[in-house]
C-alpha cells in the first residue's frame, strides 16, 4: 500500500475539523495530473490528500481518519475500488478521446455509481459521443491566470501517454531533439516536461545544454507555473495544455501529434483556432510569435462558449458531497 501524502497541513489547536478529500490521478497521463492539481487549488478549505496510484485506500494512514469523498482523474480501476469501500467518487475524464466507432465500447468508462464529469471546453467543435449521466465541466483552467511580465525561455509539454515505447523513443530522438536544440538557440533555455518515459526523453536530449527534463507528476514540477515564466510554449495537443494557453490568452505551438487522440484534437482545434504546428525547427515564426491580435489566437472565440470555470465547478461538487454525501 502506498503512503499517502497530504497537500495541506492538518488542523491544529481547537479549530474546526476539515473534511478530508482523496485526490487520485493517472499520473502517466499529462491531462490527469493537470486536472487534479487545478481542482485541488480550489479545495483550500478542505483537507485534500493526494494519492497518485491505482490502489487508493479509503483511509489515510498518516492520520488514521477516513476520507469523505474522492476525486479520481481518468482511473476507472481506482474509482471501482473506492466505490466498493463506500467512498463517494467524482470521476473525471480529463483528456480528449476521439469519437469511437458506433459499435465500440466506451473508452475508460467508470463503473456505475460514480458522479461522472468530462473536461470539455464549450468552444471545441464536436461531434461528441453521448455518454449517459456524464456532465461536461467547461475548461479546467489554472487558478493563477496571469503570466510573468519578464518571461524567458521555452516550455515544452510532452504527452507520451498511450504511445508504444518504440514510437515514443523515435519521436523523442527525431522530432523532439531538433526542436529543443532550436528552442535553446532561439530563447536561451528549454524546460521539457513529460508525463511518462522521462528517462528515455532525457537520454534522447543528452548533450544539449540549457535543457531541463521533468515529469509532470513529480513534486516540484509545476507545468502551470513554468508556463507563467516561459516566453514560448510548445505542447502536445492535449486539453490541459490547450486550456492553459486559453486561460492566459497566450500563443502556443503544437508539437506534431502522436496518436489518434492528439491528431483528432488538433484537427478539431484547427476548425476554431489558428495554432501553428512545429514541423520545422528552423521556422523563425515558432520562436518569435507576432505581436498584436495575431499573438492571441483566442480573440475569435464565442465568449458565450468560453467557460474557464471547470476546476471551480468540480471543486464545488466535491464540497457538496462532503456536506451532503450520497
Amino acid at each position: 500500500m502506498a503512503v499517502l501524502r497530504t497537500d495541506g497541513a492538518p488542523p491544529t489547536g481547537d479549530g474546526p475539523a476539515r473534511h478530508r478529500v482523496l485526490l487520485v490521478s493517472r499520473d502517466a497521463e499529462l491531462d490527469a495530473v493537470l486536472a487534479r492539481r487545478r481542482i485541488a487549488a480550489h479545495l483550500s478549505e478542505l483537507r485534500p490528500v493526494t494519492l497518485p496510484t491505482a490502489d487508493p485506500a479509503a483511509t489515510a494512514p498518516d492520520h488514521g481518519e477516513p476520507v469523505e469523498v474522492a476525486l479520481v482523474c481518468d482511473d476507472p480501476t481506482a474509482t471501482g475500488r473506492l466505490l466498493g469501500r463506500g467512498v463517494p467518487v467524482v470521476h473525471l475524464r480529463s483528456g480528449h478521446r476521439p469519437e469511437p466507432a458506433a459499435d465500440a465500447a466506451p473508452v475508460d468508462a467508470p463503473p456505475p455509481g460514480a458522479l461522472c464529469r468530462v473536461h470539455r471546453p464549450g468552444w471545441l467543435p464536436g461531434p461528441w459521443p453521448p455518454t449517459a449521466g456524464t456532465r461536461p465541466t467547461g475548461a479546467l483552467a489554472p487558478a493563477r491566470p496571469a503570466r510573468d511580465r519578464r518571461r524567458t525561455g521555452t516550455l515544452l509539454l510532452l504527452s507520451l501517454w498511450g504511445v508504444p515505447a518504440d514510437r515514443a523513443d523515435a519521436y523523442a530522438a527525431e522530432v523532439l531533439r531538433p526542436l529543443v536544440r532550436a528552442a535553446v538557440r532561439r530563447t536561451g533555455s528549454c524546460e521539457v516536461v513529460t508525463d511518462t518515459r522521462k528517462g528515455a526523453v532525457r537520454d534522447a536530449l543528452g548533450g544539449l545544454t540549457g535543457v531541463r527534463v521533468g515529469r509532470a507528476a513529480d513534486a516540484g514540477v509545476d507545468p502551470d507555473a513554468l508556463h507563467a515564466r516561459a516566453d514560448v510554449f510548445l505542447t502536445s495537443p492535449t486539453l490541459g495544455a490547450l486550456t492553459l494557453a486559453q486561460a492566459r490568452r497566450a500563443p502556443l505551438v503544437f508539437l506534431p501529434p502522436l496518436g489518434a487522440a492528439q491528431q483528432d484534437l488538433a484537427e478539431r482545434v484547427a476548425r476554431a483556432v489558428s495554432v501553428p504546428v512545429a514541423d520545422n525547427p528552423d521556422d523563425p515564426a515558432l520562436w518569435a510569435p507576432p505581436g498584436g491580435p495575431a499573438a492571441d489566437p483566442w480573440h475569435d472565440l464565442d465568449p458565450a462558449a468560453d467557460d474557464l470555470r471547470g476546476a471551480q465547478r468540480v471543486a464545488r461538487t466535491l464540497r457538496q458531497l462532503c456536506l451532503a454525501p450520497l
